[in-house]
């Protein structure tokens, strides 16, 4: 009995620590103006409440407790450190005075500008200095609340790792001496663009795994979509924001349907769209609404919501319109010009206007270098000739894409496509 109270009152702690720890760290950094500092001692209020909650129970309203704990020990860090130029020194002082005088109003005092610290937060996780192995960690550890060894199991990679992917970009940041502030105009799209850019690939490593024994992971799609509907409220003018937002929920609504009973996949064309999750297609639907309604030019991610849309709004496979999907795909790739989204392009031409106008694109993209590894490329041939019934040519390519993919379920799929044709 007692084991499972405990049980129970870590995963509690654990549920608390991931809603709440954006906000500790954010709100810390405001008064250090050091990420690591910061993270250090929301990590302290961590540790205290697993010391008391046991003792103690749960309080009322344990994001406030977190908080008030980590600002206790930020004044403490202020007043011990000598390295603090003369304004975080006053800022110290008014902290120090508060606390005394009229610590009620502490919490109060550093949860003003939650939402802006938050925004700061992402964008210095997220900055183009760092490294984009670098973002993703940091992002996923101080804004999505993982731990290091749940960053390293969702990528495959070993602990330490991570561990270095976490540990040096904030020494480069405080190297740097980042500031922690929100920029304009220029300054801050191209922020915004690096912080989709980590969101996206995020989610699309928990979509497709690129590796291991499972074909998604969606605990890291869910992580991408919390943090970038965060992100959607607090930069509201941003289309782009508002594009992925839309991609990943619709993406996402797919998720119950793309894993037969075992885990194996299930491929878009043959998934029962009865169990598609029509709440996040709502969802998505009214986030591509509101990047419209922004009436400015459409960006990759909203490009990709559209043919996401596409496919959300086709209540069989058979009904899906592929004309304006491949018509996207094309201003797509006029936008970002990717041998990747041209395949992606060949696949949507070839259900549109037939198989030989796909394969004709797709061998096209042959001798593309950055498609010489890309298990993909020898996956969509051989879908066309399959199609075309060139069987003898299909099991060929079948093999050739199962040899190159390292996710185990994906080669599984691949190999048995080879042996069916």
């Amino acid at each position: 009995m007692r084991a499972a109270v405990a049980t129970k009152l870590h995963e509690t702690i654990n549920a608390v620590w991931r809603i709440e720890s954006a906000k500790l760290i954010a709100g810390l950094m405001r008064v250090t103006r050091d990420v690591g500092i910061a993270e250090e001692l929301a990590q302290d209020a961590l540790v205290a409440a697993l010391e008391q909650w046991p003792r103690q129970g749960v309080p009322d309203n344990p994001g406030a407790w977190l908080m008030q704990t980590a600002k206790h020990r930020a004044i403490d860090a202020v007043r011990r450190t000598q390295r603090f130029s003369e304004k975080q020194d006053d800022v110290a002082r008014e902290l120090d005075t508060a606390h005394e005088e009229r610590a009620p109003d502490l919490i109060e005092q550093l949860d003003d500008h939650v939402g802006d610290d938050l925004l700061r937060l992402m964008l210095v996780s997220c900055h183009p200095i760092l490294p984009s192995e670098a973002r993703v960690a940091l992002t996923l550890r101080l804004l999505g609340g993982l731990t290091t060894d749940e960053i390293a199991r969702a990528f495959l990679v070993p602990e330490p790792t991570v561990a270095q992917r976490i540990v040096r970009p904030k020494k480069t940041l405080s190297d740097a001496q980042v500031p922690f502030e929100v920029p304009r105009g220029d300054e801050l799209e191209g922020r915004v663009a690096s912080v989709l850019e980590v969101l996206y690939l995020v989610f699309n490593e928990g979509y497709s795994a690129t590796a291991g024994d499972d074909w998604m992971r969606p605990a890291l799609c869910d992580d991408a979509l919390r943090l970038g509907r965060m992100l959607a409220e607090l930069v509201p003018r941003e289309p782009e924001v508002h594009g992925l937002v839309a991609l990943m929920e619709l993406q996402a609504s797919r998720t119950h349907a793309r894993t037969g009973a075992d885990g194996e996949p299930v491929l878009l064309l043959e998934q029962n769209r009865g169990r598609w999750d029509h709440l996040l297609i709502r969802r998505g639907l009214t986030s591509l609404d509101r990047a419209a309604a922004l009436g400015r030019a459409k960006g990759p991610y909203v490009l990709q919501a559209e043919i996401a849309a596409c496919h959300a709004r086709a209540r069989t496979a058979e009904e899906t319109d592929w004309k304006p999907i491949a018509l996207t795909y094309t201003d797509l790739v006029t936008l970002i010009p990717s041998p990747v989204i041209e395949l992606n392009r060949a696949v949507a031409v070839g259900m549109a206007f037939g198989p030989e106008a796909g394969l004709k694109l797709v061998d096209a993209l042959r001798d593309a270098p950055a498609l010489q590894r890309y298990h993909l490329l020898p996956a969509v041939r051989g879908d066309l000739l399959e199609k075309l019934g060139r069987l003898d040519e299909a099991k060929r390519e079948f093999l050739a894409a199962a040899a190159l993919t390292q996710n185990e379920r994906e080669r599984a799929l691949l190999r048995r496509r080879a042996g069916a044709t």
